[in-house]
């Protein structure tokens, strides 16, 4: 029961920046242009609220800089503010695609330099945050190359898919409707999302939760035979 609780849980965690980041803001644009009246600029702005709200309210609830959040959240600033400025509903819309192909690029230059973006997110869904797994983690980290080629995959694979959501975005911005391009751009940032976890999870994430397993199992095992040979011999019985 525990379990499914735990997955359940999981779940929605995984779901929560989807539910805030696409649907309310869908949901928003719709009632604020259909139900009040509003213009597409000031419904595509007013719905760009709750997101960045709630990037903010992350950094300031975990207390760390995440370095793909404030990412994130500066370009989300920017791309408001300058599309609010120029009141151009397309290029409000172009401006999502344009978050995405920012976050991606930077992903892809973070996989270069050394350091993937997306190790912030990848290490606490593969080691499930048990203390065994974490010091795992480290130790694979600083000593396999295959790891260390594993983590870099994961971060490559999902810069390709947001960079590929924007050339969608953009091209849809200005060749589809407005109305259209509300609902088709969350389908499209599903979609993509979607599609990375499934292709870094089984490419990446999978492999590096088996060795990490491996790798505390291996732990564990050595922790023992010290243990055990460090017990007291047993002394012999007097007169044999």
């Amino acid at each position: 029961m525990s379990q499914q609780q735990s997955a359940g849980s999981q779940l929605v965690r995984a779901l929560a920046p989807l539910v805030v980041d696409a649907g309310i803001p869908m949901a928003m644009y719709y009632v604020l242009s259909s139900g009040f009246g509003l213009s597409d600029v000031a419904a595509l702005a007013w719905s760009s609220v709750v997101p960045a709200l709630r990037t903010v309210w992350s950094l300031v609830r975990e207390r760390t800089v995440n370095g793909l959040a404030l990412l994130i959240l500066v370009v989300n600033v920017v791309g408001l503010a300058t599309s609010t400025l120029t009141g151009d509903p397309r290029l409000m819309m172009a401006k999502d695609g344009g978050v995405s192909s920012v976050v991606g690029i930077a992903i892809l230059l973070s996989v270069g330099a050394g350091r993937p973006l997306m190790t912030a997110g990848l290490k606490p869904w593969v080691t499930k945050g048990g203390p065994e797994a974490n010091a795992a983690w480290d130790r694979l980290r600083a000593d396999s190359a295959r790891f260390g080629q594993l983590e870099r995959r994961f971060s490559m694979i999902w810069g390709s898919a947001l960079l590929t959501e924007c050339v969608l975005k953009v091209a849809g911005a200005y060749l589809l409707p407005v109305h259209t391009m509300v609902w088709l751009g969350t389908v499209l940032t599903v979609v993509a999302i979607l599609v990375a976890m499934v292709a870094a999870g089984g490419a990446s994430a999978e492999p590096m939760e088996q060795m990490i397993k491996a790798e505390v199992r291996a732990a564990t095992e050595a922790e023992a035979g010290a243990a055990k040979g460090a017990e007291p011999a047993p002394v012999a019985a007097a007169g044999v």
